[in-house]
């Protein structure tokens, strides 16, 4: 005797066709939910953007910072206001000119780093409140003063 095979279409108990896939209305219920979800996240994470920018000003403030007292070590004096930060990076062309200025100066760079918002740090010597020297950037804003992202930040005020 033969043995027939049957396929398997004809083993499956008569059911109504069932449908395949998503309605409209289901795709744009999980959308709304999603961009609800989305927006929750981005209200917790944005105040912690600015925040990076910050901590990156600080730490190049303190890379700035050692440059200067490294200056101030190798010729007695601090670069002067006229000289600025410059003084780190190429020997100075106004007076006190030191005389034994290193070939790679005193930072890793042959430029001067801008802050994360991409304007200039502030050298000012003495500091603001009696300091040697004192580093500055204003911030998100560019403006003295300010908190959050538009605080100010300081090689005087280090955290």
């Amino acid at each position: 005797m033969m043995k027939t095979r049957t396929r398997p279409s004809d083993l499956r108990p008569l059911l109504p066709p069932s449908r395949a896939g998503f309605t409209l209305v289901e795709i744009l219920v999980v959308i709304a939910i999603m961009s609800l979800l989305a927006g929750v996240v981005l209200l917790n994470i944005a105040p912690q953007l600015g925040m990076g920018k910050q901590a990156a000003a600080q730490a190049q403030i303190q890379v700035l910072a050692s440059g200067v007292s490294t200056y101030h070590m190798a010729h007695g004096v601090y670069p002067t206001p006229q000289q600025g930060l410059e003084a780190l990076v190429k020997k100075p062309t106004r007076e006190p000119i030191p005389a034994n200025y290193p070939e790679g100066g005193y930072l890793n760079s042959r430029t001067l780093p801008l802050d994360p918002w991409k304007r200039p740090f502030i050298y000012l010597c003495p500091g603001l409140q009696n300091e040697p020297f004192e580093i500055l950037s204003y911030g998100a804003d560019g403006e003295p003063g300010g908190s959050g992202g538009n605080a100010d930040l300081s090689s005087a005020h280090a955290d």
